[in-house]
């Protein structure tokens, strides 16, 4: 199966406390650049090879969906393809028009004036040329060991090869609305040839497509990790001829400073198969560059070095989790910054001597930061809590805010009731086993949601109950007072990064999230707004703008304060 059910429904699913190929390769090149950008959340400026990444891929899949017909050759197949590509290339530029247009923050010295849809033609035609010689080799091999498969209409896979005349498949079918009222077709069936005829090309291209990521459908379509700790989102999988074979695009060449990456990622991506699909091997990993064309071969790992791979995996995910604590600084050598590794953006803004992105560090640099009242440093944002209450009642799983199913609980503490929830999905899942009685809850995270508080637990934090605490008595633990426990917070600062991110929920509903990173001269925090909490004051915020948040609610993401809006009470006070 190319792709697997997603173990929480989150409008994002995109945990950050999940090991993904991308997060791995980005920890490899730089721990650093990990931390600020994956755990923390800092983004940098969008670049438009970041946008055109995208749009080629999902008008290259595009094109694979389709299905040709009245075709006689691999010429005439080359040439209905290659006009494909001109009008795709053409809408190809459009959507990333589009999408560049409404980037909230984009790198200042790019135009979208400067992409040649030709380019764009060329790259689509290198990439079709890299699948050509798939169909050809399929077409000399007389369709493959699947062919009758298919002339008897029988699908020789449990997910079948997206194609526009067909019906999209779903990860979880049961949340897409009115989907049996819906019609799929284009017009573009598939006929096939009689048991014994010889391949027409027609046919060669339908049994070679790959599976891709069907533009369909708004669901993950990524493979998860049994236990939920690792993902991966493939490209594309070749298996016309028996064998398995996953591929990854990348737009440009082998010469990038990203290149490096791709034996890491793919390797990933190989280990997490056999993870998924009941330790079925992979028989082939490779990457196709579009702007050669080029494809790059890599050995499978097999045997003892796949099973190291997956201890070092697990190796890897433990230390991504155990990095920061409470505010973050910045600058600061906390993991220690590369040597200007690839992607990397915030690691030299202590450096003096990083050439780069010096407009925006030398107004961070030159800027004097005063907290005037009610303001509070970020540092000083108050972080774990011990209390002592009863529970006296429990949830769950349910989704939170961000739609992720967490587990929750009541206690009451000195006749106040007070929510316990995991902080994410699985950060605290022994939470039901301590319902009976009084109990100590150690290393709790302090939050508010919709007015009311509200304590988080993750891997860090424990529950005692009191007829065993042993040596962690009440009397040497120090309590905090519900009373005097901080919810929210009032920050001010400057704006250093910003993004905003929209989509869809595994339901088809509608979903907005506006981060947005403040600094006041020594720690950072992320401020975030959902939905309706998103004005248009906040969409006009650009970085290096001084900014006043009075009364954000006081949340929680893999161990790092995050602050929220909230419309109803949250003030924004913008100066230039």
């Amino acid at each position: 199966m190319p792709f697997g059910t997603p173990p929480s429904g989150g409008p994002l699913s995109r945990s950050r406390t999940r090991l993904s190929a991308s997060s791995l390769t980005k920890f490899l090149r730089c721990k650093k650049q990990f931390f600020l950008g994956n755990k923390l959340g800092l983004s940098a400026p969008k670049s438009i090879s970041q946008i055109l990444g995208i749009v080629i891929e999902e008008s290259f899949c595009s094109i694979l969906m389709r299905r040709p017909a009245s075709i006689y050759s691999l010429e005439e197949l080359t040439t209905w393809c290659h006009n494909l590509a001109i009008d795709e290339a053409i809408e190809c530029h459009r959507r990333g028009k589009e999408i560049w247009d409404t980037t909230i923050w984009r790198k200042s010295e790019q135009s979208w004036e400067s992409v040649d849809v030709e380019v764009l033609e060329q790259k689509l035609k290198n990439a079709l040329a890299l699948f050509l010689v798939e169909v050809e080799n399929c077409h000399n091999a007389n369709g493959g060991p699947y062919v009758n498969d298919y002339r008897n209409g029988n699908q020789p896979f449990d997910k079948s090869s997206p194609a526009w005349g067909d019906e999209p498949l779903f990860p979880i079918p049961d949340k897409v609305r009115n989907f049996g009222m819906r019609t799929w077709s284009e017009n573009e069936p598939m006929t096939w040839q009689k048991v014994g005829s010889p391949l027409d090309w027609s046919e060669a291209w339908e049994i070679a497509r790959p599976w891709i990521k069907d533009p369909r459908v708004h669901q993950p379509q990524r493979l998860f990790h049994p236990a939920g700790w690792a993902a991966g989102e493939l490209d594309l999988v070749l298996r016309w001829d028996g064998r398995i074979r996953l591929v990854d695009i990348k737009s440009g060449n082998p010469t990038s400073k990203f290149a490096d990456s791709l034996v890491h990622q793919l390797k990933f991506y190989s280990w997490l198969w056999r993870e998924t699909h009941d330790n079925q091997p992979v028989d082939g990993i490779e990457g196709w560059y579009l702007g050669g064309p080029e494809r790059v071969q890599f050995e499978v790992p097999k045997g003892k070095e796949m099973d190291d791979l997956g201890i070092q995996y697990q190796k890897i995910h433990r230390e991504m989790q155990q990095l920061g604590e409470g505010p973050v600084m910045l600058p600061d050598n906390y993991p220690n910054p590369c040597q200007n590794s690839a992607g990397c953006y915030w690691c030299g803004f202590g450096d003096d001597s990083t050439p780069d992105n010096t407009e925006l560090f030398d107004r961070l640099r030159s800027t004097n930061i005063k907290i005037s009242p009610p303001s509070q440093k970020i540092g000083e944002i108050q972080s774990r809590v011990n209390i002592k209450g009863k529970f006296t009642g429990q949830w769950g799983p349910l989704p939170n805010h961000y739609a992720e199913s967490v587990l929750g609980a009541m206690v009451s503490v000195s006749g106040t009731q007070i929510t316990v929830e995991e902080s994410e999905p699985n950060a605290f899942p022994s939470l039901h086993k301590y319902l009976d009685g009084e109990v100590v809850i150690l290393n709790a995270l302090p939050g508010v949601w919709r007015g009311n508080p509200r304590l988080y637990l993750d891997s860090k934090s424990e529950i005692i109950p009191v007829v065993t605490e042993g040596d962690k008595s009440p009397n040497v633990i120090e309590f905090t007072r519900v009373g005097l426990m901080r919810t929210r917070a009032n920050i001010e600062g400057l704006i250093i990064s910003i993004d905003k991110r929209t989509g869809v929920r595994l339901d088809e509903k509608p979903w907005s999230m506006l981060s947005m990173h403040v600094w006041d001269g020594n720690h950072v925090v992320e401020v975030v707004a959902f939905g309706s909490s998103i004005t248009s004051q906040m969409l006009e915020i650009r970085p290096g703008d001084p900014v006043k948040i009075i009364s954000a609610e006081l949340g929680w993401r893999s161990g790092l304060p995050q602050l929220r809006i909230d419309q109803r009470t949250t003030r924004i006070t913008m100066s230039k």
